[in-house]
């Protein structure tokens, strides 16, 4: 089937059809690395992982561009308010100079990282720096000017949206409700309270033609996109709050400078809250990976709630919501490295034609994972037929499901005999004698005991299975 998408930019479903098949050009709005991503931020790095998984699996070449912003992007989409990279190096004490920032963007680009590895989300084709991009950025407003669409303010450059007509088609932006309840006192200097920075004037940054500064933050992601990607793109991704103000500057100042179309497919995923709170660092409820582990969640169970819900609805995480996702996907593993795995079996087409349709249905992940647990039930299907089956399934789903049989065990926590200590190997010796001399309350105490030493001991009809208890 073919896959059919939301396009946010006509809101409608539409079949897709990318401009050069076989390749699909994918931009991606990455991090600002000024700090850790919150798990909201992750979301959209999961849905465009779902999205290549879908179009790999239809033998499409998909070139893929994330963007890591370093600089520039500040803390008001509307050209004022904090750089955020700035307010990183106050943070950790660091001195405000171009070296320090890159310092600091290198250690969390790095966490970023390896979050998306940690996700088994699949690297991009080009991980594109903002500060590598400098001169591309620089040479993208020259030609803007050139055009006529930018004018020059005492703190930078600006784009003047009245030159663009179509600008805000994104999200169908009322320009005049705009300029009626603007604030004329945030930059007198501004034609229109929607015309962006393309260039900021400032003691720290770069030499150019308007004076030292940065590009705008909107102005990195097009330079990057037509750097990397071409000057034509089949999909852009991205965080619904992106929509409003910096994917419509984007298409005016891409499609102003080169007399092309930006973009084919606009798609973004929707908000996640936390406990029913937006989760923003202004507000200091923001939850990292590193936040989850201290939970004693993995990243994978992480992954499995997100595909529970389809990207474009909104999400409300909550530890109780997360637990019971926890407990699915270790089921889930459990049955297929404890019972499915090591026996032949072939791919079940007719559920695997289910649930390609679930995914090429605008990503249905929902719908893709309730086809994966009727294939755990189905009474008529061998064992490894299932593992054949999920396994196919897990290429495009990344839970883990095709990993080796000993790398899938250890996840569960289940240790092997080589790795259990010896004095752990003896208390669960001695829980053993006195459970054949059914001797219940000193085989609970010894339950007890190994409990406290960090595992757990499950009691099966082949008889006892230790597990470490973190990973229960």
């Amino acid at each position: 089937m073919p896959l059919t998408i939301y396009n946010t930019e006509t809101k409608t479903l539409e079949t897709f059809t990318p401009r050069r098949p076989p390749v699909v050009r994918i931009y991606t709005c990455g991090p600002t690395v000024y700090d850790y991503a919150h798990i909201g931020n992750l979301r959209s790095y999961v849905f465009v992982d779902i999205l290549k998984r879908v179009l790999l699996h239809q033998n499409y070449r998909v070139q893929h561009t994330i963007n890591l912003t370093d600089f520039g992007h500040l803390s008001d989409d509307g050209d004022h308010g904090e750089d955020k990279m700035l307010k990183g190096l106050q943070r950790e004490g660091l001195p405000l100079n171009l070296e320090s920032m890159r310092n600091l963007s290198d250690r969390y680009i790095t966490a970023f990282q390896e979050d998306c590895q940690a996700l088994r989300i699949l690297p991009p084709t080009t991980w594109s720096r903002a500060s590598d991009y400098v001169r591309e950025q620089i040479r993208l407003i020259k030609t803007l000017d050139l055009k006529g669409y930018t004018y020059e303010t005492s703190d930078g450059v600006y784009f003047d949206i009245a030159r663009f007509p179509t600008y805000g088609r994104l999200g169908n932006i009322d320009l005049e409700s705009i300029k009626s309840g603007a604030r004329v006192e945030v930059n007198p200097e501004k034609r229109h309270p929607a015309d962006f920075a393309v260039w900021k004037k400032g003691e720290l940054g770069w030499d150019s033609p308007w004076g030292k500064g940065f590009p705008g933050w909107h102005i990195e992601c097009s330079a990057m996109a037509i750097a990397t990607l071409g000057k034509q793109i089949d999909v852009h991704t991205g965080g619904i709050d992106h929509v409003h103000t910096h994917h419509n500057a984007e298409i005016a100042q891409s499609e102003a400078a080169t007399g092309r179309q930006f973009v084919r497919y606009w798609m973004h995923n929707a908000f996640i809250t936390f406990d029913n709170t937006k989760i923003s660092k202004s507000l200091g409820n923001t939850i990292n990976l590193r936040h989850l582990y201290d939970r004693g969640f993995s990243a994978g169970d992480y992954r499995y709630w997100l595909l529970l819900g389809h990207y474009r609805s909104p999400l409300n995480l909550t530890f109780e919501g997360l637990t019971q996702a926890k407990q699915a996907l270790y089921r889930l593993k459990r049955h297929q490295y404890e019972e499915f795995a090591g026996q032949p079996g072939v791919v079940s087409e007719n559920h695997m034609h289910r649930f390609f349709s679930a995914l090429e249905q605008d990503l249905d992940t929902p719908a893709a994972l309730a086809v994966v647990w009727s294939v755990v039930r189905e009474k008529t299907m061998t064992p490894g037929n299932k593992f054949a089956t999920l396994v196919a399934m897990d290429t495009l789903l990344g839970l883990g499901l095709q990993d080796e049989k000993q790398t899938g065990l250890q996840t569960l926590g289940v240790i092997s005999q080589a790795d259990i200590p010896t004095e752990i190997q003896d208390l669960l010796q001695a829980r053993e004698v006195a459970r054949n001399s059914q001797d219940w309350t000193e085989a609970d105490r010894l339950r007890d005991v190994l409990a406290t030493a960090g595992y757990k001991v499950e009691d099966t009809a082949s008889g006892q299975r230790l597990l470490r208890d973190d990973h229960i």
